[in-house]
């Protein structure tokens, strides 16, 4: 973390001795590096950490960087089996800090980077990602309508509306012609399928990175960055993944392609599959090649709004920005690879 200096210190100290009980100044603001989209920050007061995630400043594209829909849905899982940090309050005042913003408990223990879990033994990563598999089951087993989010996406077919939605988004964002990226999108425009039964929770971006698990053990304490969530199909999670797992490892892909996985104690993408499934109830899953395209697609339309942002100086973090940016084209190959079923 670094110290934050865009942030109104002293008009936010004013707004939250307003708002939070028993609140004692002096604020201490420090912003997580972590994050592209929506820049966050930690207040540690005495005695307590919070967290503040707020919209980026700058012109942004409509519907992005939704911090009213995260505080929304953590909002609504609370004390379901699906764990988030505690919300406190959502902003809507721009003239408090110049953007809409939320603040939560800051959750204490393990954020790990990088799904092969470098440094840990056999046991903590067979235990994490089964955790993984869990939460994730969990997620799309939350009755929507008894945590009022029924209404939390709109009806339809979610894999139009999502490849309509960031197609569009990616379009406006669009830095120069980029023909492969056209025809995955081509693609996957064709082969969207008719009937995609359930309708559930979708996170949008889940991954081991936006989780926080016990400082012992392996479980999971929180489900962090909930910008992307809507009501939709569970398997667009389940893609996101294994699409994760597909790039190379290191810091730079923070994948696993490669690895010796069963050395590791880390499972392959289809016992992963099979994890979850069972958990679910469910016999399998036909053309996942679809789902797992989709996944590709939508991550390579995100880096490019990331990399413009960095271009226009808008970004959260510019030098990241611009370095995510140049693996844009390996999402555009992983994705229509995976149509292909290469």
């Amino acid at each position: 973390m670094r110290h934050a200096a865009t942030l109104d210190i002293e008009s936010l100290t004013r707004y939250l001795s307003q708002r939070i009980e028993g609140f004692e100044g002096p604020v201490e603001v420090t912003k997580f590096d972590t994050g592209q989209s929506n820049p966050t920050y930690r207040l540690s007061l005495p005695g307590r950490d919070l967290v503040l995630r707020r919209k980026p400043p700058g012109q942004l594209l409509k519907s992005a960087h939704a911090v009213d829909r995260e505080f929304r849905v953590q909002s609504a899982l609370e004390d379901s089996d699906v764990p988030v940090a505690k919300m406190h309050f959502l902003c809507e005042d721009e003239s408090v800090i110049g953007s809409m913003f939320y603040v939560m408990d800051l959750v204490p223990g393990r954020n790990f980077a990088r799904p092969d879990l470098p440094g840990e033994d056999d046991a903590t990563r067979s235990g994490v990602t089964d955790e993984m598999a869990r939460v994730l089951a969990a997620l799309h087993e939350v009755d929507i309508d008894a945590r009022g989010l029924s209404d939390y996406g709109p009806p339809g077919n979610y894999y139009e509306r999502q490849i309509g939605r960031w197609t569009k988004q990616y379009r406006a964002s669009e830095t120069e012609p980029m023909p492969r990226m056209d025809r995955l999108i081509d693609m996957l425009s064709e082969r969207i399928p008719e009937d995609q039964g359930e309708r559930t929770l979708v996170h949008g971006d889940y991954r081991i990175d936006n989780m926080i698990f016990a400082a012992e053990g392996t479980d999971c304490r929180a489900v962090l960055d909930w910008e992307l969530s809507t009501i939709g199909h569970p398997y667009a999670d389940l893609a996101a993944v294994i699409m994760q797992w597909q790039m190379p490892p290191g810091d730079e892909g923070r994948g696993l392609a490669g690895l010796e996985r069963e050395a590791l104690g880390l499972p392959s993408d289809e016992a992963f599959i099979g994890s979850y499934c069972a958990r679910r109830n469910l016999p399998g899953i036909s053309d996942f090649g679809f789902y797992l395209g989709f996944a590709f697609f939508r991550m390579a339309a995100i880096i490019q709004g990331v990399k413009k942002r960095g271009l226009e100086g808008n970004a959260s973090n510019p030098a990241k920005a611009a370095a995510v940016g140049k693996r844009i084209p390996l999402f555009v190959e992983g994705g229509l690879q995976a149509l292909d079923g290469t």
